[in-house]
């Protein structure tokens, strides 16, 4: 036996690092959080960013909440060890902090128990609460004769308020709001101006976020006034007064509404996108989930007349039929060239870009009206002289009206209507969702199809005489009136853009009409107790 002694293999060291969300909005999270959260193995998450942590980490990463098994939270010296141990191990950990852990202490306090460890982290600073939330309040720090920041913390009771008087500091107070009208007249004993603009701002950089504006004087009042509660942060100075021109955030036409969103599942996450850069939350309900076809024989058929040049148009309603097509395409190894020589038509803009997506750029679009009354307008007459062919395949749901097939074939045109997709009820959203539709606690509901329209009525009821309608288009808007529905919006055209853009002024109407009589509310979920029109 040779003396070298077998020795067991010792696991490299992973990798921990010490990440910040930031003040609350999650889009604030740096480009290096969000790469190392795709990277971890494990993500030790504190409890109000665990549905965060989720959506951003790997699919195969473990995340948890930093709860024992109890529900309460871990010491800060447990959380440093769970980490710890991970990566000992060879994991790549994150741990994922909320809001500003560099000023609650929370980093200081677990990256303090690593190093007694002498175990190696990083650290992923996020957007700071102190520039985050004023940032978002249209509230500078510095500028004019500004020249200092003093930050204060309310819960200090050692805080020897006159010595932050000089009118060229602007001072933050964490922890502040709801003691703010304490905070104002210590300072104004300590000799500040009582004329010093203030703000305070809760909920800051998220939809719930609001902002009182008063000075230093009038603020005991004003906060009366609001009746609101909660933690928040203060900002005291001369900058505060640029806020009726710096503001940005909660002037969004929609800032704080929740929008209900009633599509297909594949379908909802583009209008959400639209409503969240109005300052909306869209939170999404399937009501219809597309499925294929009962007997694809059918579609089998019209696929291969498609390429053996068996048509002359070829019609697409919808951006569904045009996903049906291009899959079934796929299927059998078919590309965008397999249109060669055929004439295309789409109706409606989102059709359109489908359709450009898969390498085909349509021949006709309506020119008036996105719908079938639309495209009737526009699309030519056959012509024995000048058309070859005289089919028109037309792939569509299984549920779609006569009106187009019957306008096509006034015009001389024998049409293969073909069921591509299917359109199911889908299950009922959770009895929070339902309540919520029937009650009030949604602000409007977008309506992108008279389906939409009937299904969100049989799984959850009618939305209550306070929400704001919102149509896409005439035929959808008739339904929902059928249904007993009060229309508020029409789309000036049929796409969830012109939807999203429709509503968006409405709700711009509400809040500059509120503010014209002095209220402070305008979405209707908070005023539903007001006198509603009834249907016409």
């Amino acid at each position: 036996m040779s003396g070298t002694q077998n020795r067991t293999k010792k696991k490299p060291f992973g990798s921990i690092a010490l990440v910040a969300v930031g003040p609350g909005d999650p889009d604030l999270l740096t480009l290096r959080a969000a790469a190392l959260l795709r990277e971890a193995d494990l993500v030790l998450a504190d409890a109000d960013v665990v549905d965060l942590a989720r959506t951003l980490a790997g699919a195969e990463a473990d995340v948890s909440a930093a709860l024992d098994e109890d529900g309460l939270p871990l010491s800060h010296a447990a959380r440093a060890k769970v980490v710890a141990d991970a990566a000992k191990a060879g994991q790549a950990v994150v741990r994922l902090f909320s809001g500003d852990p560099l000023l609650d202490g929370a980093l200081l306090t677990e990256a303090g128990a690593l190093a007694k460890a002498k175990v190696p982290f990083d650290v992923a600073p996020g957007v700071s609460t102190l520039t985050g939330i004023p940032a978002y309040a249209g509230v500078g720090l510095l500028g004019g004769k500004q020249r200092e920041v003093h930050v204060l913390d309310a819960d200090d009771p050692a805080v020897d308020w006159a010595a932050h008087s000089d009118p060229r500091v602007t001072v933050v107070v964490l922890n502040g709001a709801d003691r703010a009208a304490e905070v104002a007249r210590a300072l104004v004993q300590g000799g500040r101006a009582e004329s010093t603009p203030v703000a305070v701002t809760r909920g800051g950089t998220t939809v719930e976020q609001r902002t009182i504006t008063s000075t230093l004087a009038e603020l005991p009042a004003a906060v009366k006034a609001a009746k609101q509660a909660g933690p928040g942060l203060v900002v005291i100075g001369d900058t505060v007064a640029q806020r009726d021109k710096l503001s940005w955030f909660e002037t969004k036409p929609l800032f704080g509404w929740r929008v209900l969103v009633p599509r297909t599942r594949e379908q909802a996450g583009a209008l959400s996108q639209q409503l969240t850069r109005f300052g909306a939350v869209g939170v999404e309900v399937p009501t219809i989930s597309v499925e294929p076809p009962r007997t694809p024989q059918q579609m089998e058929r019209a696929i291969t007349g498609l390429v053996s040049g068996r048509f002359q148009w070829v019609v697409f309603t919808s951006a569904n039929a045009v996903k049906a097509v291009r899959e079934k395409f796929e299927e059998y190894g078919l590309d965008a060239r397999a249109f060669a020589g055929l004439k295309v038509a789409a109706v409606g803009d989102q059709t359109a870009a489908s359709l450009i997506s898969f390498g085909v750029r349509p021949d006709l679009v309506p020119s008036g009206e996105q719908s079938s009354v639309g495209l009737l307008e526009d699309f030519p007459e056959f012509d024995p002289i000048f058309d070859p062919i005289n089919r028109v395949f037309l792939p569509r749901a299984d549920i779609a009206t006569d009106t187009l097939v019957a306008g096509l074939v006034e015009l001389g045109w024998e049409i293969e209507d073909v069921t591509a997709y299917r359109t199911v009820r889908a299950a009922p959203p959770a009895a929070e969702t339902r309540e919520a539709i029937k009650t009030g606690g949604f602000d409007a509901v977008l309506f992108t199809s008279s389906s939409t329209v009937r299904n969100l009525v049989g799984i959850a009821g009618k939305p209550h005489a306070s929400t704001v309608v919102a149509c896409i288009g005439p035929a959808t808007a008739k339904t929902a009136e059928e249904h007993g529905l009060r229309v508020d919006v029409l789309a000036e055209t049929p796409s969830v853009v012109a939807l999203a853009d429709a509503l968006a002024a409405h709700g711009d109407a509400l809040r500059l009409a509120a503010l014209e009589q002095g209220e402070q509310v305008w979405r209707p979920s908070k005023r539903r107790g007001a006198a509603r029109r009834k249907a016409t």
